[in-house]
């Protein structure tokens, strides 16, 4: 998508081989002479940001954070916006699951934040990464010297987190169905799934039912249809009007009203 030519942002596909570990790459780039400021929604993955031209703000709450020339964020939770002032690029790397956890041996970024990513292995490995990158111009090659750069970092599953990841069955419940097939306890898969996602299968269940209201609302607006909010809510498994409303408040800090209004400066990581 692009703004008059001046913010130009486009997602990079992942072959085949890597979609276990991540789901896409997301270049975003401010052409313009004055900063472009966008929201994102929350995508409930861990994403590495890294950083090629001018001033890069993220901002969430009362939080603002520079990027410098790598940044480890997740899981993204609840939206946040982001600032490219004149001539900023960032690449973003979206990882899948629980890639982060089979990279990194933690699923989770201490106040999901780590400003300085190098701390994840006591090494420079980013600053070496951003380096070679930055010499690139080309982001399609770029992603694959990332993927060729990560390839052998990646740790296979065990039963459980394969299970966990694969999981796709909607009127099942995950933590009961895996703890039966693997013999375990319930609660130890509980435990499984917060170690190895950064998030609990309850917190994820919640999510995707936001996510529904917020692609059926996205279709209506797309048709240039009014949105029919009582459907969104009995097909998305809302009890009433007042918790889709929270859950908007939740992820969002808007009405579903005030979404309608602003969602071409939102950005959705999954669609």
């Amino acid at each position: 998508m692009s703004d008059r030519g001046t913010y130009i942002a486009y997602r990079i596909a992942v072959p085949p081989e890597f979609e276990e570990a991540f789901t896409h790459f997301y270049f975003a780039g401010n052409a313009s002479g004055s900063s472009v400021q966008k929201s994102l929604l929350p995508s409930y993955q861990t994403i590495l940001v890294f950083n090629f031209g001018g001033k890069v703000l993220l901002q969430s709450g009362e939080q603002e954070t520079e990027v410098g020339k790598c940044l480890v964020l997740g899981p993204v939770k609840k939206a946040f916006d982001y600032t490219l002032s004149p001539g900023a690029e960032i690449l973003v790397v979206n990882f899948k699951d629980d890639a982060f956890y089979r990279f990194f041996g933690r699923a989770m970024i201490d106040e999901n934040l780590m400003p300085d990513p190098d701390e994840l292995t006591g090494e420079n490995c980013f600053s070496g990464l951003w380096k070679k990158l930055d010499e690139l111009t080309d982001n399609e090659q770029r992603v694959r010297f990332i993927l060729e750069f990560c390839s052998p970092y990646l740790k296979d599953r065990n039963i459980v987190g394969h299970r966990l990841a694969n999981f796709d069955h909607d009127n099942l419940d995950i933590v009961k169905t895996v703890a039966s097939a693997t013999g375990q306890s319930p609660r130890n898969i509980q435990l499984q799934h917060k170690k190895r996602m950064g998030y609990s299968a309850r917190e994820i269940g919640r999510y995707r039912r936001f996510l529904k209201a917020i692609e059926m609302i996205q279709q209506h607006t797309a048709n240039a249809s009014a949105v029919d909010w009582p459907d969104i809510i009995h097909e998305c498994g809302y009890y009433d009007q007042s918790q889709l409303i929270h859950d908007f408040r939740h992820y969002l800090n808007l009405s579903p009203t005030k979404y309608l209004k602003f969602q071409k400066e939102i950005c959705n990581p999954v669609s």
